[in-house]
């Protein structure tokens, strides 16, 4: 079976508006190969391309026509083919949390790898390098929770904050949360300590 024939089974197989990246083709053929078919594929209108290396089989819209995935699902395909850590930036951790309204005009998320930009149709996505510190547990509450903390940064982090933060949170998260201040800087682990010795003081 030639490359471009396993290409399109693959692609069939993908359901429509998740990105897979040029990564997961290689056992199908040579790189060459590979760019060629989905080449092909992408001018008969069949795939688009996301950014480079990252592909969609687009939803259809009967109103908009081709509807292209959500930034993040985007990233994540990224993450999976460079090895790298991507979360939300910190603005959007603390939106979620109600800490905060803000929300950028356009996509943050914070990465392990280096900072760049992309487009998906016309919307600007930016990358933003930190340090592995500054994305915890990646993929949890307890690691967004942290993040919100960091965004607010030390004068809006008390121990009102914490009780919001405990509220979003399962007593499970929560304890883990409490536990984890090795990934905290000393103001925002004296206001989680704060907060967890008020509880136990109204306990007694």
């Amino acid at each position: 079976m030639s490359t471009i024939l396993r290409i399109q089974q693959y692609v069939q197989r993908t359901p429509r508006g998740t990105p897979f990246t040029t990564t997961a083709l290689m056992k199908h053929g040579a790189r060459a190969a590979v760019d060629q078919a989905l080449c092909r594929l992408a001018s008969a209108g069949k795939i688009v391309r996301l950014t480079r290396g990252v592909y969609v089989r687009p939803e259809e819209s009967r109103y908009v026509g081709q509807v292209l995935p959500e930034p993040f699902k985007v990233v994540e395909a990224m993450a999976k083919k460079t090895n790298e850590i991507i979360q939300v930036s910190g603005a959007e951790a603390a939106r979620q949390f109600g800490l905060s309204t803000q929300v950028p005009a356009q996509p943050i998320f914070l990465t392990t790898g280096q900072s760049r930009r992309f487009n998906i149709g016309n919307l600007e996505v930016t990358l933003k390098h930190v340090s592995r510190k500054k994305i915890p547990f990646p993929e949890s509450k307890v690691g967004l929770a942290i993040l919100a903390l960091w965004y607010l940064g030390k004068k809006l982090v008390t121990p009102q904050t914490v009780e919001k933060i405990e509220k979003k949170l399962t007593a499970t998260e929560f304890e883990k949360f409490q536990s984890s201040r090795e990934y905290m800087p000393a103001w925002m682990s004296n206001a989680v300590l704060q907060y967890t010795n008020t509880k136990e003081t109204k306990r007694v």
